[in-house]
């Protein structure tokens, strides 16, 4: 049922979309012939009801029609079996109720229905087949809800219930009745009574009601005077005479005014009999019996009304001896309903006969008053009960009906009896009189009040002067407790009650004379203590204090009298306790009303500053306070000298004995009663002065306690004591605001808007004219700061800071031009420290506060102040790192926010330093200017309000969800620009008041809307806008902070939920690893992501940095904004792993861990100190979450965004720089791991199972806690250097992370660690520290003794996969079955000699390759066919066999590598060599793929076989023929080659499909013994468009081994790979190459490039000269591209130059493209061998000309930018492929047995390895890289090649 009524809500809320939805829940109605309804369906004629009811006026035809349908069923309700099964008479009951309370409110239609129903069945129930409870309860709702009907229905229904019930019966008596039939006839006198109510009936059927009543009534006294019996009957008895006598009025009231007088009184008085029954009935005190009184008198006095005359004069003349009854029966102090019945009705009766009948009014009201003087002989009345005048009755009616001329009559009658009271009256009647003639006088009846005060004064004045009561010897001191209690209280409901203004002033001057005479008179007594009178008093003071405000001009005599007060107060000892711990004792602990009293009064007394004179004056007015013969006179030394040590005490000991031993001691009584009051003050509320319901500057306590120091001439004792007081008072304020630091709701605001008050106070004052006030002014203001940062952020302490000072000046002072300039000296330097530090902790708020007060500065124009903000800002900037430390806002999120939060755009703000100035004015102004926007629009047309505006809004910013929903491009400008528009409208309105009530659904939609859309869009250039408009929201208006942080962590979950941005983890989201797998990484392959990750993670960096700065301004000041916060780490540290691993989340995921860390550092503020559990178990997942991170191997990434790297480094460091700073908890556990807690402990963990929440099963928590927060430093350490290093690759800085000196042990130690933890961190532990010997044994160790476990981490593999274990052939490979896939050069590794060929490791390699799309595999078919060689178990045949059964391209590439290993190398002593049995293996496994062909592809194999081998045939032909003939020859043999099919295809790139061949093309290359041939075909894209042919040249050579080729590229497009993979712009072009044959091969050609050679053949310039001639002048945009591109590629082709050792690097193999971009080709010398012998002339690592450098480095001196740059790719490439390193090799090491020639000498593999330098830390490898580059740089060796190559074969250098 709780969606249907949300749904209701919703429709209700929203008219327009009233019928959509109405006509949806009308067919889930029944239907009118539906036999059993279900629990939806009545649900839905709930629903229809209750909207139709909601919607009177437009509610159409449909829903009602449904609802009179279901009324046609209503018969069938009354049967069990309509009602669902689970449905009880309960829910029957309920649904009755609430379905005819909906339809009671509609038409007469509805009426009718119900009087169609079977009423005679329903009343007699029991005599039909109908279910007798389901009747009563319809009747019982019936009578509850009784719906409008018609005339003719009134008459039918009567006839129908109301003879049908009582024709046959009489009134019976008590026995005869039974609860049933009683409950049956109150149903039936309501029903009749609602009949009566709403429409006219036959005249019989009145006759009849009447009789019916009438007898019912003349029955009810004879009744009330039986005994009692059940107490269930007589309810019932009584609930039916109830009815009866209201069936018996409305009756009586629905007749014709004409002729109803006689029956009317004959009504009246049986019905006030029976009323005078009630109080004289056994049963009187019963509830039900005192409602029957109430409701006879209520009726009564309707109806003698209604009538007036006769029947009103019987009715108060009856009245009277009633009141008089009550009185007796009910006294005062239990008064019940009978009591307010007739004071109810008595106040009634004189509102409604006020103007009708007066003079019977004053008689009645007279009547009852006079009474007070009647029998007045007390004594004469012992032995019976004696008659108690109605006083409190009187007074209660006085103040009820509020009028002069009743308080005229009555209060004479009661003052005269107070004051002639003599010793017979009882002390009771006394007391009720002074109670009634105080409350008479809060009605501010001048006369009445001033002869009540003074009559009260005089008695006050009598218990203080005979120490008795009132003209009464009495020895009972209780009973005169007891009547000065009364008269205090009457003093107290004086102040209360008194409303008129000039009387409150006066009474508030007597009641202090008061207290004052009684300070006095009580101080000259030789005994006893004034606190006994003074202190009763005190609440009445504190009331009529409540509305003064003690900053207004008090009158000198009424200030005298407050200081009188707090002297006696100081003096008495009434003053709460001002220290902690308060001592115990005191007269505050008499009466804990007197100590809240003071606190009140402190807040309406103004400054006791009496006088500028001299203190020797104000010291003789004191004296006067004093009797000399008192014991506390000031002639007595000891008491001053005590009253001195209160002083020192009360002021902390900031004064020193010998100045305050000059202070007389009536002027230390008086300044211990000034320290009381101001210190009070802060105590008592925090220091909010009375004065008006808002809190702000003006009611701070600070603007009182400032007055003591404005006076000339103080003596420096006084002075001394004086600001003692001031700074004791701010003490106060500063405990009294931590005292409640963990408050919520509307008690936190209250709070924070006193802070601020007093914040502002401190602000303004800083501009007084005397430089002590400013100096302490300026001093308290930075101790408010320092102490509760969230005034940085308050728009009101903002506005004074920046508006206030400069206008807040003394007029005296206004033309002192050294005051001026040392207060805006004072005030620039408080701004500027102010401003900077704001920053420091939260930048993005502080701009939007600052912009807003940038619009502010532009209205004031050209004043002072603007000049003043001006040009304060303009020398503030972001990030000039002005603040030290580890501040938010070094946070490199929280900068990147900053920006988006200023306006400005991230990608364009290269450096970290923001102009404050030159930004926000600019974005300020745009702001005003789309707030004036809206503002002119709804001026020009009213009738486009702020709704359609909204509907607007809102629908613009959906199109933009939609179109981010279905994948497209979001324009940035425009969605700015909307949201803009949008958060300027919210505003607008804002401004105007709340939302109005027909637009708020509107208002909170669009809130959420541009809370959720740059969340949803997730792009970088959305979440800019999002934080712009987000930090404009929430600095422009404050309230809206949690709302729109709240809509933010449900974004934020959102996110998390469908895994986008940070929380993408899904493989395909990993960067580097998803990119490279299955090749060097482990996993299935993935398609590309949808959308660019980088862009997500950075838009979360963003909104990440947004909400780091909202935290910093939110910690200190809303409890309910942490929670908030609490929740996103709630669901941001599953522990589950819901985070992305792709490395350029680096930075965002450790802010928001460091973020959490200090969220969870709040369990040690009071804020959040209630939650503290729950924040260290959230503490240990965040812990865990950080260590998951190291849970993957370390990656690199380039993003491509200035200076992104740096603050991922940075990002890092701060977090690791707050674990190294946060203070360790490790004394605050036992070894037991629970944390001890107010000297409790608090168990964190299960000890029965030493089961951890979140660590599982552990012995230690703190040890444990210690050990894994160690490792974590130290991964985050090694992490920071990791990232650092790639941020700043060319930076000669050592981290003194990079070599940590930890000993063995400790590595022992973090290593099982890491395992407990994660057993992948323990993984990447061992991968980060690859040289540390102790790290990797332990690894070995727990990854073997817990192998099981790790079945599903491929990296575990070498720690258990080894040659050792092979060779004995160990335990541990049995589990390579179960093992998860590892990469493919991971598996090409164990195809090595080294692992024997081990079945397990074999099983494992084959299961492996199977696992990948044969395709993935094809890369590495050189390997596959060099591991043929020692397959002696024919697994490897096996796998290629079935692999060419599932791809076709396969089994072509495979038979291409077979042929091309097809090489007969014999004669060596008459014995074939050892490749002759693999020979063998290769012809028969090419022989069974062909074999193993389908005919299809049986015929495509021949095709693209036949057709290659035709062309490649080319050469032999040619061979025989002239060089001048040759390219004729090749046309020729062209000619003859015919295309056979459409998909043939390139074998060096099987994705393009040959279209034909251009005739023209063929021409013959440069070779001594060969002819290798250069055709060009037409080739399309396999996938792509079939049309658009494109041309592709392709080398084919006959007598060339091109395998040593295939072997380079590889490891180059490993290298390219692996560069994209990291986001490298590094550029390498492993072109094609394919050996088909025995020395056959073809080779693609680059396209568009000449080589060097040929370049130097038409030019004689250098690469500088050429560069310039092909592609412009230097500095020109094409030549900087180029220049760029040559950067680029050199960069890639150094680090794979370095890898292979690639030589032979002459001009002719070095190619530039048309773009400017370097390609190497020629890879005859790699590794270890090289031209002349293997002389390795070729000295540098790889060829950086002169020629080369004039490009790379203009400087000459290697101190250019794009040197630099270069030297960065160059290092950031060689790191990235160190990372895979292992891959890269194991693809050399397989080639090993090739016969190759580069595998001729050495240890190729050996030194491969070394140049990886994996011993080396990063910093230690890119200064390693650094020194090639440096070392390659115009290296002669390679000029000097050059020049070889040039004499010798005539290649151009």
């Amino acid at each position: 049922m709780e969606g249907w009524t949300e749904l209701c809500d919703v429709i209700v809320e929203n008219p327009n979309k009233l019928w959509e939805n109405l006509i949806w829940i009308c067919r889930e109605c029944p239907q009118p012939k539906t036999a059993r309804v279900s629990r939806s369906q009545l649900n839905a004629v709930l629903s229809v009801a209750r909207i139709i009811s909601s919607n009177v006026d437009t509610a159409e035809n449909h829903g009602k029609s449904v609802v009179l349908d279901f009324f046609q069923t209503l018969d069938k309700s009354f049967h069990r079996s309509f009602w669902p099964y689970s449905f009880t008479l309960k829910s029957i009951s309920a649904f009755y109720c609430s379905f005819l309370g909906y339809v009671s409110c509609l038409s007469r239609q509805f009426g009718t229905k119900v009087s169609e129903l079977r009423w005679d069945e329903i009343m007699s129930s029991g005599d039909s087949d109908l279910d007798p409870e389901i009747c009563r309860a319809f009747l019982v709702a019936i009578s509850q809800n009784f719906p409008s009907i018609q005339p003719s229905d009134g008459d039918r229904l009567t006839t129908a219930i109301l003879l049908h019930q009582f024709t046959q019966k009489e009134v019976a008596y008590l026995e005869h009745d039974t609860i049933e039939s009683l409950e049956q006839q109150e149903i039936a006198f309501k029903l009749i009574t609602h009949i009566l109510g709403k429409v006219n009936v036959d005249s019989k059927f009145h006759l009849h009601v009447r009789s019916i009543a009438k007898k019912h009534l003349q029955s009810m006294p004879a009744f009330l005077k039986q005994e009692p019996v059940l107490k269930s009957i007589v309810n019932a008895k009584m609930y039916v005479y109830q009815a009866a006598a209201k069936m018996e009025i409305e009756s009586l009231l629905s007749l014709e005014t004409d002729g109803r007088k006689k029956i009317v009184l004959e009504a009246l008085t049986l019905l006030l009999d029976a009323a005078d029954a009630c109080l004289k009935s056994v049963w009187r005190k019963m509830k039900t019996c005192e409602e029957l009184f109430g409701s006879l008198l209520s009726g009564i006095a309707k109806l003698a009304v209604a009538t007036g005359g006769q029947p009103l004069r019987l009715f108060l003349f009856r009245l009277k001896p009633m009141v008089l009854a009550v009185v007796c029966v009910q006294s005062v102090r239990n008064q019940g309903i009978i009591y307010e019945s007739v004071c109810k009705l008595s106040c009634e009766i004189i509102e409604s006969v006020w103007d009708k009948d007066r003079a019977l009014l004053d008689t009645f009201i007279l009547g009852l008053a006079s009474i007070i003087r009647e029998k007045n002989d007390y004594e004469d009345q012992v032995g019976r009960e004696k008659e108690v005048p109605p006083v409190q009755l009187l007074a209660d009616i006085c103040v009820a009906v509020k009028k002069s001329e009743v308080a005229d009559m009555i209060f004479p009658f009661l003052i005269e009896s107070l004051e002639e009271g003599d010793a017979s009256t009882p002390l009771s009647l006394q007391l009720q009189l002074l109670d009634a003639v105080s409350r008479i006088a809060t009605l501010g009846v001048e006369t009445s009040y001033r002869q009540t005060v003074a009559l009260m004064i005089r008695g006050y004045y009598s218990q203080i002067s005979t120490g008795g009561s009132v003209e009464r010897k009495t020895s009972a001191p209780k009973s005169r407790t007891e009547y000065v209690e009364t008269l205090a209280a009457g003093f107290l409901t004086i102040a209360s009650g008194l409303m008129n203004t000039k009387l409150r002033a006066d009474y508030l001057h007597r009641l202090l004379s008061l207290c004052s005479d009684v300070g006095l008179t009580s101080e000259s007594r030789s005994k006893g203590n004034g606190a006994d009178l003074l202190g009763p008093l005190l609440p009445a003071v504190a009331e009529i204090c409540s509305d003064v405000d003690p900053t207004s001009n008090v009158e000198p005599s009424l200030l005298k009298l407050f200081r009188n007060l707090w002297f006696y107060i100081a003096l008495f000892g009434l003053a709460p306790p001002i220290l902690k711990p308060r001592p115990v004792g005191g007269p505050y602990m008499w009466n804990t009303q007197w100590s809240l009293a003071v606190q009140r009064i402190s807040q309406g007394t103004p400054p006791l500053v009496v006088s500028s004179v001299k203190w020797l004056e104000d010291e003789l007015e004191l004296n006067a306070l004093h009797n000399s013969d008192s014991s506390r006179g000031t002639g007595n030394k000891i008491v001053a000298s005590t009253q001195r040590n209160a002083l020192s005490i009360a002021l902390g000991g900031q004064v020193d004995v010998s100045t305050m031993n000059t202070i007389s001691g009536v002027n230390a009584t008086y300044l211990l009663a000034v320290a009381l009051l101001e210190i009070i003050r802060f105590t008592s509320n925090g220091g909010i002065l009375n004065g008006g319901l808002s809190v702000s500057d003006s009611r701070s306590a600070f603007s009182c306690v400032f007055e003591y120091l404005k006076p000339p001439n103080l003596s420096p004792a006084v002075s001394q004591c004086l600001t003692a007081i001031v700074h004791r008072a701010f003490e106060a304020a500063v405990s009294w605001l931590e005292d409640r630091i963990s408050l919520t709701g509307k008690d936190a605001s209250i709070k924070e808007s006193t802070m601020y008050a007093h914040a502002c106070f401190l602000i303004k004052n800083m501009s007084q004219r005397d430089e002590h006030i400013r100096h302490i002014s300026v001093n308290l203001l930075i101790q408010i700061r320092d102490k509760f940062p969230q005034v940085l952020w308050s728009s009101s302490c903002l506005d004074s800071l920046l508006f206030s000072v400069p206008h807040n000046t003394p007029s005296v002072a206004a033309n002192d031009p050294a005051w001026t300039a040392a207060v805006r000296s004072l005030y620039q330097k408080v701004v500027r420290e102010w401003i900077i530090i704001s920053l420091s902790y939260a930048p993005c708020t502080s701009q939007g506060l600052l912009q807003d007060k940038l619009c502010k500065a532009n209205t004031l124009q050209r004043t002072q102040t603007t000049t003043d903000v001006v040009s304060l800002l303009t020398e503030i900037k972001v990030g000039t790192e002005i603040w030290s430390g580890i501040k938010t806002a070094n946070i490199p999120a929280v900068m990147a926010a900053a920006v988006s939060a200023s306006g400005a755009k991230l990608k364009a703000s290269e450096a970290f330093n923001l102009d404050i100035l030159g930004t926000s004015v600019v974005n300020a102004m745009l702001k005003c200017n789309h707030i004036g926007h809206i503002a002119g629009l709804v001026r020009l047309d009213n009738s486009f309000g702020n709704d359609t505006l909204i509907s607007n809004s809102v629908r613009r910013l959906q199109q933009f969800v939609n179109t981010a929903e279905k994948g497209g491009e979001v324009d940035k400008l425009q969605f700015r620009e909307t949201c803009s528009h949008a958060t300027s409208l919210l505003l607008s309105n804002l401004q105007a008041g709340e939302p109005k009530t027909d637009i708020k659904a509107g208002f909170s939609r669009l809130l959420r809307l541009l809370c959720w859309c740059p969340a949803y869009i997730l792009t970088s250039d959305a979440m800019e806008t999002g934080v712009f408009i987000w930090t404009w929201l929430v600095s422009a208006a404050p309230q809206l902070g949690s709302i729109v942080l709240s809509e933010l962590v449900d974004a934020w979950t959102w996110t998390i939920d469908s895994k986008r941005g940070l929380f993408a983890s899904d493989v395909r989201y990993y960067g580097p690893a998803a990119k490279l797998r299955p090749q060097i990484s482990p996993g299935e392959p993935e398609g590309p992501p949808d959308s660019d990750p980088v862009d997500q993670i950075v838009a979360h960096r963003l909104w990440l940095g947004f909400l780091i700065d909202r935290f910093e301004v939110v910690r200190h000041n809303s409890v309910e904004q942490l929670l908030l916060f609490g929740r996103l780490f709630q669901r941001s540290t599953n522990l589950d792993w819901c985070f992305t691993h792709h490395p350029a989340a680096a930075g965002t995921f450790f802010s928001l861990m460091l973020l959490g860390l200090k969220f969870c550092s709040c369990q040690r503020k009071g804020s959040m100190h209630k939650f503290r559990r729950g924040l260290e178990l959230l503490e240990d997942r965040i812990y865990r979450t950080s260590l998951g991170w190291f849970s993957r191997q370390p990656e690199w990434y380039d993003v491509g965004i200035p200076n992104f790297c740096q603050s991922e480094a940075q990002s890092v460091s701060i977090f690791a720089q707050f674990l190294l700073n946060e203070r360790s908890d490790f004394s605050q556990f036992d070894s037991k791991g629970r944390a001890h807690e107010n000297g409790q402990l608090t168990e964190l963990m299960d000890h029965h199972h030493h089961h951890h929440p979140v660590w599982g099963k552990m012995d230690s928590y703190a040890v444990g806690k210690e050990k894994r927060k160690q490792l974590l430093l130290i991964l985050c350490q090694h992490e920071s250097d990791r990232l650092d290093v790639w941020a700043q690759p060319i930076s000669s800085k050592n981290s003194p992370y990079s070599r940590l000196k930890i000993s063995s042990g400790k590595w022992t130690e973090h290593a099982k660690t890491a395992f407990s933890v994660d057993p992948r961190i323990a993984l990447s532990l061992a991968s980060r520290f690859p040289a540390n010997i102790a790290v990797k044994s332990q690894v070995t160790q727990l990854v073997q003794a817990h192998i099981v476990d790790l079945r599903t981490i491929p990296e575990a593999l070498p720690y258990f996969v080894t040659p050792k274990s092979v060779e004995e052939n160990s335990v541990l490979l049995r589990q390579l079955p179960h093992w998860a896939a590892c990469s493919i050069t991971q598996a090409l590794e164990f195809l090595t000699p080294t692992y024997k060929g081990h079945p397990r490791v074999m099983a494992y390699v084959l299961r492996v390759l199977e696992s990948y799309p044969p395709e993935r595999v094809t890369f590495f078919m050189p390997q596959l066919v060099q591991s043929l060689r020692y397959d002696e178990g024919r697994l490897v045949e096996g796998y290629l066999l079935r692999a060419t059964q599932r791809s076709d391209i396969f089994a072509h590439i495979l038979t291409w590598h077979l042929q091309g290993e097809s090489v007969q190398e014999t004669v060596k002593d008459g014995a074939f060599d050892k490749n002759t049995s693999f020979q063998a293996i290769l012809s028969e496994v090419r022989q069974h793929i062909i074999d193993g062909f389908s005919p299809k592809a049986l015929d495509m194999f021949k095709r693209e076989f036949d057709f290659f081998e035709k062309v490649t045939s080319i050469s032999g032909a040619l061979f025989p023929l002239p060089k001048e003939e040759r390219r004729a020859g090749i046309r020729r043999e062209l000619e003859k080659i015919k295309m056979q099919g459409e998909d043939l295809y390139l074998p060096t790139a099987p994705n393009k499909l040959v279209k034909g061949i251009q005739i023209d093309s063929g021409i013959t290359l440069q070779s001594a013994a060969k002819v290798p041939i250069m055709i060009t075909f037409n080739v399309v894209d396999r996938d792509g468009n079939q049309n658009d042919a494109k041309p592709q040249a392709c080398i084919f050579k006959v007598g060339d081994d091109c395998r040593q080729d295939v072997l380079a590229l590889q490891v180059i497009s490993l290298l390219r790979d692996i560069f994209q993979a990291v986001g490298l712009n590094l550029y390498l072009f492993p072109y094609g190459v394919l050996p088909t044959g025995a020395g056959r091969g073809i080779i693609e050609v680059v396209p568009n490039t000449r080589s060097r050679s040929q370049m130097g053949e038409s030019t004689d310039g250098g690469l500088y000269e050429i560069f310039q001639e092909e592609f412009g002048p230097v500095g020109s945009p094409s030549f900087e591209t180029a220049r760029g591109n040559f950067l680029t590629s050199s960069a890639g082709y150094a680090v794979a130059s370095l890898l292979l050792q690639s030589k032979d690097r002459h001009n002719g193999n070095l190619l530039y493209d048309n773009m400017g971009r370097l390609v190497h080709i020629d890879f005859g010398f790699i590794f270890e061998t090289s031209p002349g012998g293997n002389m390795r002339f070729e000295s540098a690592h790889f060829k950086l000309s002169h020629e080369m450098t004039q490009l790379l480095d203009p400087s000459g001196n290697m101190k250019s930018e794009s040197w630099h740059q270069f030297v960065s790719l160059c290092v950031k490439g060689y790191l990235a492929a160190r990372r895979y390193m292992e891959g890269i090799i194991s693809t050399v090491e397989m080639m090993v047995e090739s016969g190759l020639p580069c595998f001729s000498r050495g240890d190729p593999i050996e030194k491969l390895r070394k140049r990886f330098h994996p011993e080396m830390s990063e910093r230690e490898a890119a200064h390693f890289m650094i020194h090639v580059c440096t070392d390659a740089y115009n290296k002669w060796t390679t000029y000097g090649y050059d020049l070889i190559q040039y004499l010798q074969q005539g290649i151009e250098k």
